[in-house]
C-alpha cells in the first residue's frame, strides 16, 4: 500500500494548538474542487469544523475556483460537508463542549484515490508556550549543525 500523498497542510495549526486528538475524514467536494485541490490550490489556514444539526462541516477554507471549469463559478470558501460516522460527531462535539477545546483541520492527502481530510481536536497555546516551541526548535536545528 502506497503512501498518502498530502495537497494541502496547515502549519498554522501546529504553532498555535496543542493537538489532542486526530481524525480521518472524507469530505464533500465538487468536480472542480477536486482539480483545483489536486494542483495545490486551497488554503486551510483560518478554517474550522462546526458541527450543526448532528452534521460536520469544514468553515472557512479556501479553495481556488479551477480556472478550466465550464460552469457556474463555485463560492470559494463555502461550507463543506465532513464524512464521518454518527458516534464520531457525537464524540467531538461532547469534546468540543470543554472549556477551550476547538476542532480545526490539519492536512488534506490523497487516500486510494480519495481525498481525505485530517482533523483534529485541539487546545490553544498561550504566548509562553509558542516561546518554548520556537526555543526547542532552534535548539535542535543548531545540534543538528554541529552533527555535520
Amino acid at each position: 500500500m502506497t503512501e498518502p500523498r498530502v495537497i494541502i497542510r496547515n502549519r498554522k495549526a501546529f504553532h498555535e494548538y496543542f493537538i489532542l486528538e486526530t481524525w480521518e475524514c472524507g469530505i464533500a467536494l465538487l468536480g472542480p474542487e477536486v482539480k483545483s485541490l489536486l494542483e495545490g490550490r486551497g488554503n486551510l489556514k483560518d478554517s474550522y469544523v462546526a458541527i450543526k444539526a448532528g452534521e460536520a462541516f469544514l468553515i472557512h477554507m479556501h479553495i481556488s475556483p479551477y480556472p478550466h471549469a465550464h460552469h457556474d463559478p463555485i463560492d470559494p470558501e463555502r461550507e463543506r460537508k465532513l464524512l464521518l460516522h454518527k458516534k464520531e460527531i457525537f464524540k467531538i462535539s461532547q469534546k468540543v463542549r470543554e472549556k477551550g477545546l476547538t476542532v480545526v483541520p490539519l492536512k488534506m492527502y490523497i487516500k486510494q484515490h480519495k481525498i481525505k481530510a485530517e482533523i483534529a481536536l485541539v487546545k490553544g497555546k498561550h504566548l509562553y508556550d509558542k516561546r518554548e516551541a520556537i526555543k526547542k526548535r532552534e535548539l535542535s536545528r543548531e545540534r543538528g549543525a554541529e552533527a555535520r
